[in-house]
């Protein structure tokens, strides 16, 4: 049996400085299988008339010619950059370049290939391609949710608000394991594996401005599971960056300044609310029901019987619990929380010390004896709380690894 081709898919804008890194890491594989690269340098068109965005414009022309000269493996370049070939209109940014990224690769690839997403600024070890083969042609996986560690500089500030932002991820992540959400999926675009065939069925990616990762993995869990294991984790860019809306970069923007706002530590106490509502589904099958979760759910859909019709067209309780949480996807249960957040107005770093205690127990750390605020906290502190929920997020991950 032929082994399914790699299409590693690299959306581009002003990344000379790191997309030669990422491209070295490429070049280095421990990998003897059949892999191609296609890249998405791009940008809206009007920049080149922005004197504000012509030396980006210029950035990316100078990227497409280093990636023409590329000569250590093949390359497929996208062109959205040069004057006359730019996004137009509304449909610019990353999300346009991932889907025209991976409409390319559809056109050319087998249903039982694969295609990786990654990043112009992410690294990754010698083995990390192989790694992919070996998870989708070993265990019946369509989708990866790859594990992902973010790589310090010596940006003090940088590492501080990227470790801010972890903290916000993997704390909502152990908790999503814990309530055992189909939706424990962490998103980050560079971080993402998955099936021709799977990408065929849902119709391929909307392109989001921002969080098209976000709704790509959605889309991916309403058709089925998603993976959160593999043995090689990737390593993306700690730096400050404008190129998204919302994400990574924004965020610590924002956080630099001290507003967390958006990325706020949510109290366990939250999610045990949702957990609450997914141990009633069965009754929830039956009957109708109240609960904070439900109520809310019946107010974004603007329903008042939200559950009859559900009752009527899913007609067993496993059918109905699909549905249910095809209802209660990954943005209803995030619009909660911060809704909830809001309103009940917990302390960040109150709600992260609840939880510290709560996932680890039994672990001694000097500087949390007090329970500081985050904002106190120096880096390397951060740090070493970061690589505490990094190690436990691995392990709940490696226990589905045959998920």
């Amino acid at each position: 049996m032929t082994s399914p081709k790699l299409h590693i898919a690299i959306p581009a804008i002003q990344e000379l400085e790191y997309l030669h890194f990422t491209l070295q890491d490429i070049a280095k594989q421990d990998f003897k299988g059949d892999f191609s690269v296609t890249i998405c340098v791009n940008q809206p068109d009007e920049w080149w008339d922005d004197p504000d965005k012509v030396a980006l414009c210029e950035s990316n022309l100078q990227l497409i010619q280093y990636l023409e000269q590329f000569e250590l493996f093949p390359i497929t370049i996208l062109d959205h950059s040069s004057k006359g070939k730019g996004w137009i209109g509304k449909k610019h940014g990353v999300g346009q370049a991932r889907k025209t990224l991976f409409d390319s690769i559809l056109k050319k690839a087998d249903s039982e290939d694969i295609l990786i997403s990654l990043d112009a600024d992410t690294r990754f070890g010698s083995c990390y391609f192989q790694s992919i083969l070996e998870r989708f042609t070993q265990n019946e996986v369509s989708v990866i949710s790859v594990p992902y560690y973010h790589q310090l500089t010596d940006d003090d500030r940088a590492n501080r608000a990227i470790l801010r932002y972890e903290l916000y991820m993997r704390n909502y992540m152990l908790n999503m394991y814990e309530i055992r959400s189909p939706y424990n999926f962490t998103a980050v675009g560079s971080a993402i594996a998955c099936r021709i065939g799977a990408l065929q069925k849902i119709g391929g990616i909307t392109p989001m401005k921002s969080g098209e990762d976000f709704y790509l993995l959605q889309k991916f869990r309403k058709m089925g599971f998603v993976s959160n294991f593999n043995t090689e984790p990737v390593y993306p860019a700690t730096r400050f960056s404008s190129r998204v809306y919302f994400g990574t970069g924004p965020a610590m923007i924002k956080g630099d300044t001290g507003d967390w706002n958006s990325y706020p530590i949510y109290h366990h106490s939250l999610f045990q609310q949702i957990r609450e509502t997914y141990d009633l589904i069965p009754e929830l099958y039956l009957k109708d029901l109240k609960t904070p979760f439900l109520t809310f759910l019946e107010e974004q859909y603007q329903e008042s019987d939200l559950w009859t019709p559900l009752r009527k067209n899913f007609k067993t309780l496993p059918l109905f619990e699909r549905g249910f949480h095809e209802k209660a996807d990954g943005l209803r249960i995030l619009q909660y929380l911060k809704a909830t957040n809001q309103v009940v107005g917990f302390d960040d770093s109150a709600s992260f010390w609840y939880n510290f205690s709560h996932f680890f127990p039994t672990v001694e750390v000097e500087f949390a004896k007090d329970r500081p605020q985050l904002e106190a906290l120096k880096t390397e502190e951060l740090a070493i709380l970061r690589d505490l929920f990094f190690q436990k997020e691995m392990e709940l991950r490696f226990s589905e690894k045959n998920g």
